[in-house]
């Protein structure tokens, strides 16, 4: 069972068959998990020496010096370590592990009310991977995956107390170990979960003391048992308990929804959500379906509550109901975001419930022969509709799910070592992942709680170099941008040091002034003599040249007017929804190697040809953020002169293949000459020559002196 969790749970990863972690985009609160596990291994929980100057500091301070729960960051650092493992890589491996792990107590949970074999083994699976759940752990949400686990095995050993309750005090340690865990890893909010079972257990002990099963000194010596392993095992939170409560109840009275634009609803717990994401709501007949699906699962939950009565699990009853009664006050009084981690981690109790509704029927149905060949059936069909829909809304999540993209962040780590120490960077693309794989280089980039010093930026957007004040850039010696030939290059101050595939990186030249003046332009319009005439007053005032940048020759591909299916045309660009086959038509001046530049946010493959001959086929290029397009690594044509056919191919996807149903946007295509051909050029006007540039295309025009 818990290899097969362990899979289902990884399944994008493992069957894309490269390193990476799924739902990229959805919540990029796993970056800072990766920042802080970074962190909390080279440094542990030593702050002083942060420099709040910068992006990484003022995070690390805003999360982790704060009281912010780090148990799972902990155990996330620790065996990425023990691994060899890049965190990035050991990120979604690890939620996994962890999910899996929650295998176990299910299936003793499972024993309980009355499964063995196969359906025990079965209700297992679905109590662990319910739909909420699932979706939960395709984006890392590690402190909830990482808690899960504990409460079940708290509910586990509830139900097992006769065998360690009125035992030797030792017999405490694993629920408290267990508690400890579970708060270290979520705060002291998850006490309220510790709550419900100590409150049944306290109940039982009472009873025994009352019975005489137990002496009242042996209970006592329980009781101090756990505590000391308790205090101990979570003593970093128990330190600073007044902080962790702090954190606890500015995250349960949040406005801010997170990923969360609506609230969840209430029927996702349980266990069935027919559509891609948890966030969605699904459409037509699959949002009837999802509903009867959860009637159904309600009904058999109700039947199951009456049957772990009847036969007498009164301590799995009592823990159950205080457990949604948590779910119910959390509910009543929590925000947006807190209600649906809430939500998450009630799921596989409902789930469990309506599992007793099946045990009720079999149990029923081996009293006497009618009974049990009406009744058997029943609880075959009441087996198939929640194996299916949990399993089915499962796949649907692991078909719409969007991958991380591997060769571009290894590309982007392998900065990291290569220019540590050179001092502060601007990181001109929105991706938080940058202050994990930047983390040595004093990175700030846009879209950041934290943003670089004298840069502000609207949510989601990238830094456009040519809306930053030349003083505002001074303070950074390098900055990182994107291979985009469309996109200006940096002001005059900085060359270029280094190129890969995706990434370009440039330094600031020792002892280049900042610009007077820096004016972007429209580089596919002619500029106006007025805004030259402007600029070149100020130049001469101060002794400076005009310095131009021109752009590279761009072959714009016309995508708008394309030949295509019934594919929607929105403000992000073509959505290909579905197979079909884009067809559009484009001319080059000259014969000679192009490169073609795809943007866009391509998931499933996609292929390309030009004149009929296939060029690649492409999947997995996204940015995680529809309003910041990828620009695709540039493939490389021979072409001649005039016209050619440029094709581009959604082809049908099997429902096997991870993120087959993923995000397929194409925002823009152009070419460029292969080489040198991509590269803006640097020119040199004296001030009082500035009309020489009127009517010309420019990227940029800058007063420098010297």
């Amino acid at each position: 069972m818990p290899v097969l969790a362990y899979v289902a749970a990884l399944a994008p990863v493992l069957f894309a068959g490269r390193p990476s972690f799924s739902s990229y985009g959805v919540l990029t609160d796993s970056a800072f998990h990766m920042l802080g596990a970074d962190f909390l291994l080279r440094h542990g929980q030593t702050y002083a020496h942060l420099d709040l100057r910068n992006s990484y500091g003022e995070y690390i301070n805003a999360y982790y010096a704060t009281s912010y729960p780090s148990g799972s960051d902990t155990l996330f650092g620790g065996s990425a370590f023990l691994l060899h493992v890049p965190l990035i890589w050991a990120f979604q491996p690890l939620n996994a592990f962890m999910l899996a792990t929650a295998t176990g107590p299910a299936w003793v949970l499972a024993r309980r009310i009355g499964l063995d074999g196969a359906l025990a083994a079965l209700a297992a699976l679905t109590v662990t991977l319910p739909a909420l759940v699932y979706g939960y752990e395709l984006i890392a949400s590690v402190k909830e995956i990482t808690a899960l686990p504990m409460i079940l095995t708290l509910g586990a050993l509830v139900t097992l107390h006769s065998r360690w309750l009125r035992g030797p005090p030792s017999g405490a340690a694993p629920f408290a170990l267990v508690a400890a865990a579970g708060v270290s890893a979520l705060g002291v909010a998850f006490g309220a979960w510790v709550l419900t079972a100590v409150v049944v257990l306290a109940v039982i002990v009472i009873r025994q003391i009352a019975a005489g099963r137990q002496s009242a000194r042996q209970a006592l010596l329980l009781l101090a048992a756990g505590a000391i392993v308790g205090l101990v095992a979570a003593l970093g939170t128990w330190i600073d308990v007044s902080g962790s409560l702090q954190v606890a109840q500015n995250i349960a009275a949040t406005t801010n929804p997170g990923n969360l634009q609506k609230p969840l609803r209430s029927v996702q717990v349980l266990g069935t959500w027919l559509v891609a994401s948890y966030k969605h709501v699904p459409a037509g007949g699959r949002l009837e379906l999802s509903y009867a699906l959860a009637a159904v699962t309600l009904l058999a939950a109700v039947l199951g509550a009456v049957y772990i009565i009847r036969i007498r699990q009164y301590a799995l009853a009592a823990w159950i109901a205080l457990t949604l009664a948590v779910w119910l006050g959390l509910t009543a009084y929590a925000t947006t975001w807190a209600e649906g981690k809430a939500l998450m981690l009630t799921s596989p109790v409902v789930v469990l419930l309506a599992w007793a509704g099946v045990a009720a029927l079999r149990a029923r149905g081996t009293s006497r022969p009618a009974p049990r060949r009406a009744l058997k059936p029943v609880a075959v069909l009441l087996t198939v509709a929640l194996v299916g829909g949990v399993a089915v809304s499962d796949a649907m999540q692991y078909h719409g799910s969007n991958l991380a993209p591997t060769a571009r962040y290894k590309e982007l780590a392998s900065l990291d070592s290569r220019f540590a120490g050179r001092g502060a960077t601007l990181f001109t693309d929105y991706d938080e992942y940058a202050l994990y794989l930047l983390r040595d280089l004093d990175v700030g980039g846009p879209g950041f709680m934290y943003p670089p010093r004298g840069i502000v930026l609207a949510h989601g957007l990238p830094v456009d170099l040519d809306r930053v004040s030349p003083a505002a850039l001074r303070s950074y010696p390098l900055i990182v941008t994107r291979r985009d030939p469309s996109a200006s290059r940096p002001p005059a101050a900085y060359s270029l040091l280094w190129q890969g595939t995706y990434y370009q990186v440039w330094g600031r030249r020792p002892g280049a002034p900042a610009a007077i003046a820096h004016v972007g332009l429209s580089s596919t319009l002619p500029v106006q003599c007025s805004r030259v005439a402007s600029l070149a007053r100020v130049a001469r005032s101060h002794g400076a040249q005009l310095v131009t940048a021109s752009p590279p020759e761009l072959v714009h591909v016309d995508v708008a007017s394309a030949l295509h299916p019934a594919w929607a045309n929105t403000r992000l660009g073509l959505v290909m929804a579905r197979p079909g086959r884009l067809t559009t038509m484009f001319s080059v001046p000259r014969s000679g190697i192009w490169d073609v530049w795809l943007q866009g946010e391509i998931m499933p493959a996609i292929g390309v040809s030009v004149d009929e001959r296939q060029v690649a086929s492409i999947s997995g290029q996204l940015t995680g953020v529809a309003t910041d397009p990828d620009t695709m690594a540039p493939l490389r044509v021979r072409l001649a002169a005039g016209s050619h056919r440029l094709t581009i191919t959604r082809t049908g996807s099997s429902p096997l293949a991870p993120g087959a149903g993923g995000s397929a946007i194409l925002d823009a295509i152009f070419l460029t000459p292969a080489g040198v051909g991509a590269q803006a050029t640097l020119h040199v006007t004296p001030a009082d020559r500035w009309h020489s540039l009127c009517g010309r295309r420019l990227e940029w025009i800058e007063g420098v002196q010297g």
